[in-house]
């Protein structure tokens, strides 16, 4: 009789399914390979899966592994994160424990330039008033003296000229838009090149010159507020703040202040610092603002590949083999 072998435990920090949940279908995807354990199942038969699990697996930013949880786990071999953020994770902690990391930044690229460039021209044109406008209950006539932004020939000013910024310059450069922009390293004449971009040296010199500034930067303490209130003032007072990358890059009071008086023109936010705002949020209020809720990569082709190379990475690391998105130690540093 043919022995069945046991699938490694795989502990998923959410529940399967559900609206907080991974969905059904790419949970299925881990099945495949492992016992997937849900987070709250592990919590009521804790002494049954502590020394079973293997892999933590992040899905949502939600539990994310604190002491408390990495040591009652002494046979877990990695921890795989969605994305290509890595300020949710305490890396020394994790690395303290022996504990290996990866994340999948090349999967997420394309889809989060995508919603980028959404966001960019949804504030423009005022999509979401227009929106609202056609669906007025009285409306008897539509309005022909209500102007958007033009987007063609704009300046639109990246700063972050990583994977995910270069990829808005290319969809920009489809616009006929001029492209700045400001980086800790600069890209080659050939990038350069290939998108028709500037690089600014100063982040001041960006903002002064940029119609839209698209904020595509990883977490820091040196990008911690790095929009704040001098930097708004030294943007046009015609221009749109575009963040797709994490809330706390802005001083959300300072940009508050900024749109209602008038020192920018609009802003367009796929993150914001807490996620959800508190419903009572101005940023939630003012008309000149665009907020959704950090779905820059949410679509269902993307986050299978999410779920496929975290696979990867999972199965590369179970195995002693070399892991293909396994965190380095110089993106440890720069994320500390």
């Amino acid at each position: 009789m043919k022995q069945v072998m046991e699938k490694p435990y795989l502990l998923l920090n959410c529940e399967k399914g559900g609206i907080h949940g991974i969905h059904v279908k790419l949970a299925a995807i881990l099945e495949e390979h492992f016992e997937v354990i849900p987070y709250d199942e592990f919590l009521k038969n804790k002494n049954f899966y502590s020394h079973k699990i293997k892999i933590f697996y992040l899905w949502t930013y939600a539990n994310a592994p604190k002491h408390s949880l990495l040591q009652c786990l002494p046979n877990l071999k990695i921890v795989l994160s969605p994305g290509a953020g890595l300020d949710h994770l305490d890396l020394p902690l994790i690395s303290s424990y022996g504990v290996k990391v990866a994340n999948t930044p090349l999967t997420v690229s394309s889809a989060t330039a995508d919603f980028g460039m959404a966001l960019l021209l949804a504030s423009a044109r005022s999509l979401i008033e227009g929106v609202k406008m056609a669906a007025l209950p009285d409306i008897r006539y539509i309005t022909f003296n209500w102007m958007g932004a033009d987007i063609t020939g704009a300046t639109l000013g990246i700063i972050g000229m990583g994977k995910i910024g270069y990829k808005i310059a290319q969809r920009a450069k489809g616009f006929e838009m001029k492209i700045l922009y400001h980086n800790r390293k600069r890209r080659s004449k050939e990038d350069e090149n290939a998108v028709g971009a500037k690089y600014c040296e100063k982040m001041e010199d960006l903002l002064q010159q940029s119609d839209f500034v698209m904020l595509v930067v990883n977490l820091t303490p040196e990008t911690t507020k790095l929009i704040g209130k001098h930097e708004l003032k030294l943007m046009k007072p015609t221009a749109t703040l575009i963040n797709i990358c994490r809330g706390q890059v802005v001083d959300q009071d300072a940009l508050v202040e900024a749109l209602q008086n008038g020192v920018i023109r609009a802003a367009a936010l796929d993150v914001t610092y807490p996620e959800p705002l508190p419903r009572d949020h101005p940023l939630l209020k003012l008309q000149n603002v665009i907020v959704t809720a950090h779905i820059g990569a949410r679509t269902y082709s993307t986050n299978k590949k999410v779920v496929e190379r975290m696979l990867a990475n999972g199965l590369a690391a179970l195995a002693g083999l070399p892991i293909p998105d396994e965190v380095t130690q110089s993106q440890k540093k720069s994320s500390n």
